[in-house]
Parts: C-alpha cells; sequence; structure tokens
C-alpha cells in the first residue's frame, strides 16, 4: 500500500528546460559564510523538534552556539561543503517512520498515516543556510523561476 502511494512519480519524465535560461545568468562569487548566519537560523528553530540519524536537537544546536568554538567549526563545515563542491553522506541519512493518525475509525487505508522524514540536524542547518544564500542571490541577480 505504501509502495504504491509514494513511488508513483518514480518513471515519470522530467523537463530541464528551465535550466537553460538559469544559464544565460553570469556566475556569481559565493563568499564565505558569517557565524551569525548560523545564529539566526539555529535561533530561530523549534526546540520541540524530534531528533534525526545523528541525535541531535535544534535545542542542543542552541547551547552549543554560545561557544565561538563550535559554530566555527559548522560555519567551516559549511564552507567546505560549497569550496569542495562536496555534500557528505553523513548529512544525508535519514530515518522515516510512520505515524498514525488520530481518530480513525479503521486503519487499513494510507490515508490514515502520516510519514515522516527525521533528517539529520546538522545536515538540516547547512542547508537552511544555504537555502538561505541561494534566495539572497537570486534577488539581487533577479533570478525567477
Amino acid at each position: 500500500m505504501f509502495h504504491q502511494s509514494y513511488n508513483i512519480a518514480q518513471n515519470r519524465p522530467i523537463s530541464l528546460c528551465f535550466l537553460e535560461e538559469v544559464l544565460l545568468y553570469p556566475n556569481m562569487e559565493w563568499s564565505p559564510f558569517p557565524k551569525v548566519k548560523f545564529i539566526n537560523v539555529i535561533s530561530k528553530c523549534n526546540n520541540l523538534s524530534i531528533s534525526g540519524p545523528d541525535h541531535i536537537l535544534w535545542s542542543h544546536l542552541k547551547i552549543l552556539i554560545k561557544d565561538n568554538k563550535y559554530i566555527m567549526n559548522f560555519v567551516n563545515i559549511a564552507n567546505s561543503y560549497i569550496n569542495l563542491n562536496y555534500s557528505p553522506s553523513h548529512f544525508k541519512k535519514s530515518i522515516s517512520i510512520i505515524i498514525l493518525k488520530p481518530n480513525k475509525s479503521s486503519y487499513n487505508t494510507s490515508k490514515t498515516f502520516w510519514p515522516i522524514v527525521l533528517l539529520n540536524t546538522v545536515g538540516k542547518l547547512i542547508k537552511k543556510v544555504i537555502s538561505n544564500r541561494i534566495q539572497v542571490y537570486s534577488i539581487v541577480s533577479n533570478l525567477y523561476i
């Protein structure tokens, strides 16, 4: 039942024509991340989230950012992520869990379940900071797709 519900789009064709327009824009220099970007992202995150495969909660990161040594390690990892053009497999690991929707009379259809993917928290942090940077770059470049 779940296999049919979540793998429907597996063999559908993908149109990449939008990339032709992106290639017309000039390359921009990627500047290193400042630590304040990480502090801002971490401070906005909800403490009530469930940990992923790294078993790190946002509340743990909120404690770690108080020490400059730890926040600079996150900054260095993210800058290396970009400079090496490499995303470590550790940050791509996830755990999928299925949660029952409450107050259902029967649980024999896929609509009565919520699939939730728990991602690596440090990987999410880095992706959020990169995503924020890409949003800013796209606005500055007038790049709207």
